[in-house]
């Protein structure tokens, strides 16, 4: 068995955040598929995982811990990789990371979830909140105007907090590289970093079976 089994899908930007880090830091690691598409995270089994009921949840020496934004924290300490210098450091890295789960991967993920996956969304709800999304990005573009990474001059786990989701390209429904190009610069940064991959290729579940349908909401 790996040193470190990560509950986790394709789909999911949430979960590519620690796979990512994992991947990065050369790690021994081990996705566990989680069937989301098909009810897994509802369910009774999942939910004593899991009680939230969501992916990612990590394992590791006898520890098991949710939420993307813990586990990038913990994940730094083991690995030893893309924490923080320093208690001011420690601050900033956390201040993006909390903009990141409430407002940026908050829109983009919703957004991306119900234009993507999701049949019959309600075009307000869905325009909504590809306006919030833009805004949420638009805020790390006026960041990255005069640095390479989010904190630090190397990469750290708010860089890859934020990434989470910036990968999935046209499924994201935002042209990152024509309006937004310090984030794209950003982006690619990342992608050139030894050991990255695609959250694709990273996690299990994609394709999607039948991925021309969608589900009604």
């Amino acid at each position: 068995m790996a040193e470190y089994r990560l509950y986790c899908f394709a789909q999911s930007g949430n979960a590519y955040k620690p796979a990512l880090h994992l991947a990065l830091a050369g790690a021994d690691w081990e996705p566990v598929f989680v069937d989301f598409f098909n009810g897994e995270t509802k369910g009774a089994a999942y939910r004593k995982i899991n009680v939230m009921g969501e992916v990612p949840v990590l394992e590791h020496a006898g520890k098991r811990l949710s939420q993307s934004g813990v586990i990038l924290d913990y994940l730094a300490e083991t690995t030893g990789r893309f924490g923080p210098a320093n208690g001011d450091e420690r601050r900033e890295i956390l201040r993006w990371i909390l903009f990141d789960n409430h407002k940026l991967t908050s829109y983009l993920a919703t957004f991306r979830f119900l234009r993507t996956f999701v049949n019959k969304a309600n075009p307000d709800v869905v325009g909504f909140l590809g306006g919030r999304a833009k805004a949420a990005v638009g805020v790390l573009e006026a960041h990255l105007e005069d640095r390479d990474f989010a904190v630090a001059d190397r990469p750290t786990i708010a860089d890859i907090s934020m990434a989470g989701y910036i990968y999935f390209g046209d499924e994201l429904g935002i042209d990152i590289d024509k309006e937004f190009p310090n984030v794209a610069r950003w982006r690619d940064r990342i992608a050139d970093l030894p050991g990255w991959k695609h959250p694709y290729e990273l996690m299990p579940g994609h394709p999607l079976p039948r991925s021309g349908e969608k589900a009604t909401g």
